[in-house]
């Protein structure tokens, strides 16, 4: 068993002695506070925290954090309290301890929303000291290797969420063995069958690979030594779930997976890589399209080296890694080698530098994000960064997510270029917005003042940081349209009772706005905007002093003018899907809650669904001069001959519509009919598209549809 006198010890090679002392302190603070307290598997509680701390200090982490996870449970399981952590062991500690501990005092309706917060808060914690994120992924790691002591079903839950957040954010921050070890014990507890047939699988050939291994390995011993170079070869295994995972990605057995022979050649300096890779060129043979160089381009967590494939003895393919002793160091501690204490202060390592701006981009996800559910599944996207590489035409290289699209790369760049984002050029041509990059391909984003994100774009990004933004923005500006169509239905509505806006007290304004607990005019017509209050009771309420009107007092259809609409008015004036109302059709609104105004034919089968709530009927009208296109349905019943299809669809065309879906019905074989959805310019447009249609011999009849 690891005891304090084997921490302190191990804490004693690298800290100095007033600091071994402090975490020897730390240490009866958090005994003493536990008490005891034990865990599921029976013993103390306290040597749970001991364990964490040795972890970090095998990683030869500061004493701040070796005493901050001495204490990380005391402040979630123990009555002590923040400012005792900060009057015994400063401020520093506390914050950490306190960016650990998890929310236990929050009304949240469900797990799913309480273990997003927890994660909200802990990221955030991260974002201002790094520790943070070490200390929760040392418990994390301790707790997994006890995991066997609980129920079943909480370890399932566990060994999931391990695997789906805690190993890819230890990948994120470059901490390969920490990485590996959640990912093996994750497979193990979530999978327990599969890994005892991979495990007992591997056992039965090791001895036959290590041979091959050996022949491989003083093959490159001895071409390295003879051209001079300083070096170490050293032979990598696959991990159990790293290999699960290639058997289930690219569906291949787990011998074809089991015959790829892993090297990993360490030289001094960086130039000496690419001089290896030419000798380990020469002396297999590489694979074409298998070489990857993430020295001039690092992946996301800083990693860098040289990767190379080549046709090994007997036809056995080899995988190799080249990298500097300091590249090595980086690949298996990522932030932690060349220890940085705060994530203000300057970088030491392309690890730390790379986190630091993941973690800016976490912050301005956090700030725009709606719920912290929203925001758990925006870092979720970006904690599995299988990588594309960009330039920008100033020569900038842009690692973004596989399957980024030019919109990606615009938030990548700032939120006010996506936001402002128009068109893309790829490689000097004009491309989709929502075409997926290439790596090696040269990206322009072009930019207009009046350019916004639009709604489709949800559709396709694949960024964390894109999709908060576009989300952002279209809230606020839903936010900015309902206000606007707010205040215009309730300057409408007092106008009947023949007053202004300016002409009511504010006392009664004051009253009404605190009873509806409502904090501005503002919020108030935009709950009018989106249908969640009826502009006319308020109205008569601020006409009569505040007083509540009753349901009668509802005014009719006609006793308010008409709202004219011109069809562009943004996302709380909606045209309902079941009878397309176009410009000259008689139409009526209705406020519908959360969606805002429904635009009608007054002659829609629906709108029987609305005579029993008069209130919540609006009288509009095209606006004069109404421009713009407008789905319409029309079916067309016509002889099932060869080519009728192509013939209705150029009448089409030809008349100046187009087609925005189309659906045929096969009757007997001899009969079709033909329902098309077309954008036209109002009921004229399409009178003169129907006689067009009308025309061609085939046609028995047609008729516009959805009324």
């Amino acid at each position: 068993m690891f005891r304090i006198s084997d921490l302190r010890r191990l804490a004693g090679t690298y800290l100095e002695p007033a600091e071994i002392d402090t975490i020897h302190r730390a240490f009866l603070f958090g005994a003493d506070a536990h008490g005891e307290q034990r865990r599921a598997s029976g013993e103390p509680y306290i040597h749970h925290p001991v364990q964490v701390a040795r972890i970090l200090a095998e990683m030869r982490l500061d004493h701040e954090t070796i005493i901050a996870a001495l204490l990380h449970d005391v402040i979630e399981d123990t009555p002590t309290a923040k400012p005792q952590i900060a009057t015994n062991f400063g401020d520093t500690v506390a914050d950490l301890v306190d960016g650990v501990s998890k929310l236990t005092h929050l009304s949240l309706e469900s797990r799913a929303e309480a273990q997003a917060e927890n994660f909200r808060k802990m990221l955030m914690a991260m974002a201002r000291d790094l520790r943070v994120m070490l200390i929760k992924l040392a418990d994390r790691l301790h707790n997994m290797r006890t995991l066997d002591a609980l129920p079943l079903d909480k370890r399932r839950r566990i060994s999931r969420e391990t695997l789906e957040i805690y190993a890819p954010i230890s990948d994120r921050l470059g901490l390969r063995s920490i990485r590996i070890e959640l990912e093996d014990l994750g497979f193990r507890a979530l999978y327990p069958r599969r890994h005892r047939v991979l495990e007992s699988r591997i056992k039965k050939i090791r001895g036959h690979r290590k041979r091959v291994v050996r022949k491989i390995e003083t093959a490159m011993k001895r071409r390295l030594r003879q051209e001079g170079v300083k070096s170490r070869v050293e032979g990598r295994t696959k991990h159990l779930y790293s290999l699960y995972r290639k058997m289930r990605t690219r569906q291949v057995s787990f011998k074809e997976v089991l015959d790829v022979y892993g090297f990993r050649i360490v030289v001094e300096r960086p130039d000496d890589c690419y001089r290896v890779l030419g000798m380990v060129h020469s002396l297999y043979k590489p694979v074409p399209e298998r070489f990857k160089d993430y020295i001039a381009i690092p992946k996301a967590n800083g990693y860098q080296s040289l990767h190379t494939t080549l046709f090994g003895p007997f036809g056995t393919p080899i995988e190799v890694q080249i990298r500097t002793e300091e590249m090595d160091q980086v690949a298996e501690s990522g932030v932690a080698a060349h220890w940085m204490y705060k994530i203000g202060q300057p970088g030491t390592n392309t690890a730390q530098l790379r986190v630091r701006e993941w973690v800016r981009d976490l912050l301005e996800i956090q700030t725009h994000a709606g719920d912290s559910v929203e925001f758990l599944e925006s870092v979720k996207v970006d904690l599995f960064p299988k990588e594309t590489y960009v330039f920008t035409p100033a020569g900038d290289i842009m690692a973004l997510p596989r399957g980024a699209t030019p919109i990606d790369l615009a938030y990548a760049v700032h939120t006010d270029v996506g936001n402002q984002c128009v068109a893309a050029k790829v490689d000097g041509r004009y491309a989709p917005l929502r075409m997926q990059l290439a790596s090696g391909q040269t990206v322009e984003i072009v930019t207009m003042p009046w350019g916004r994100p639009n709604a489709a774009w949800l559709d396709f990004v694949v960024s964390g940081k894109a999709r908060t933004a576009i989300r952002n923005h279209l809230k606020n500006l839903r936010t900015e349209e309902a206000v606007e169509l707010g205040e215009m239905l309730l300057g409408r509505a007092l106008a009947v009772e023949s007053i202004g806006i300016d002409d009511v007290p504010a006392e009664v304004m004051d009253t009404l706005l605190e009873e509806l607990k409502l904090e501005s005019i503002e919020a108030l017509c935009e709950e009018i905007g989106i249908g969640r209050r009826l502009a006319a009771m308020i109205a008569k309420r601020l006409a009569r002093g505040g007083e509540e009107p009753s349901s009668d007092d509802a005014p009719g259809p006609g006793a308010v003018p008409p709202l004219y609409i011109r069809g562009s008015e943004g996302t709380i004036v909606d045209f309902g899907k079941c009878c397309h109302p176009i410009p000259g059709d008689s139409v009526m609104g209705f406020v519908s809650t959360g969606r805002g105004i429904v635009i009608h034919t007054t002659d829609c089968r629906n709108l029987t669904e609305f005579s029993d709530r008069p209130e919540r009927w609006v009288d509009v009208a095209w606006e004069p001069g109404v421009d713009g296109e407008f789905p319409v349905e029309i079916r067309v019943d016509m002889a099932n001959r060869k080519g009728v299809l192509a013939t209705v669809a150029a009448a089409i065309a030809d008349m100046g519509a187009n087609i925005e879906n189309v659906n045929i019905e096969s009757r007997d074989g001899l009969d079709a009919a033909l329902n098309f959805v077309i954008g036209v310019h109002d009921r004229t447009h399409l009178a003169r598209i129907m006689r067009r249609i009308r025309g061609i011999g085939e046609v028995s009849r047609i008729a516009r549809t959805g009324h």
